[in-house]
């Protein structure tokens, strides 16, 4: 639907509960974890009247607004599901290259966690997550230096 019009649809509760094959009581929980402002998703709701819903996809922004935006609206803890969301996310809207994906997914993954403690690993996860987006924003801190190399 979202593709049918301009990446924004207007749709009743009922409708759209029947489209994602769930009870309407139901649809605020889905809006919540499928269309999502990390996943690149503006949400409205409107009860009465029908109920309707306004789902759009968040236009082009640069790479740095859109990066900054993320970084603003990140929380706490990242699990791994949601970095790799996020990280496919970037891919889609070419904020980073495949190589930098594979590169932040395995940093981020649990095995790359595994020496931390089980209820410390998703904060650390988007501790290492929000250092690599800043990185991406901050590029300079990689350029060549002027013997040719990188700066230590």
């Amino acid at each position: 639907m979202l593709e049918d019009n301009n990446g924004s649809a207007v749709i009743s509760r009922s409708v759209l509960a029947e489209q994602v094959n769930c009870v309407p009581s139901q649809i605020t929980y889905v809006l919540s974890t499928r269309f999502t402002n990390g996943q690149g998703y503006l949400v409205e709701s409107r009860r009465g009247g029908g109920g309707q819903i306004r789902i759009a996809r968040i236009q082009r922004v640069s790479s740095t607004d859109y990066l900054m935006h993320t970084i603003n609206s990140l929380g706490e803890d990242l699990s791994q599901q949601q970095a790799t969301v996020y990280l496919q996310n970037f891919l889609d809207y070419k904020i980073i290259q495949l190589k930098q994906a594979q590169l932040m997914k395995a940093a981020l993954s649990d095995k790359s966690l595994a020496a931390v403690e089980a209820d410390k690993k998703a904060i650390v996860r988007m501790d290492i997550f929000k250092n690599m987006l800043i990185s991406l924003i901050a590029p300079e801190n990689f350029q060549k230096n002027d013997y040719g190399g990188y700066p230590q």
